[in-house]
């Protein structure tokens, strides 16, 4: 079963590439110009903070010290 969404975006991919005769460079440097002059329209999500840990473990916390 295709997905029509996949379907669209692997088309509109295959004509941008086609365009630039599938020259990887041209892409992303035709990429990169589109990202400049949408900038504020982009999404740059913050990345993710790794919590601290209160040190390394060694496995006998889980001990039953009794």
């Amino acid at each position: 079963m295709k997905d029509p969404i996949v379907a669209e975006v692997r088309k509109h991919r295959m004509e941008h590439a086609k365009r630039f005769n599938f020259d990887l460079a041209l892409i992303c440097e035709d990429l990169r110009k589109l990202e400049s002059e949408l900038g504020d329209r982009l999404v740059r999500p913050q990345p993710k903070r790794m919590r601290p840990t209160s040190g390394p473990t060694t496995g006998s916390e889980n001990i039953n010290k009794s």
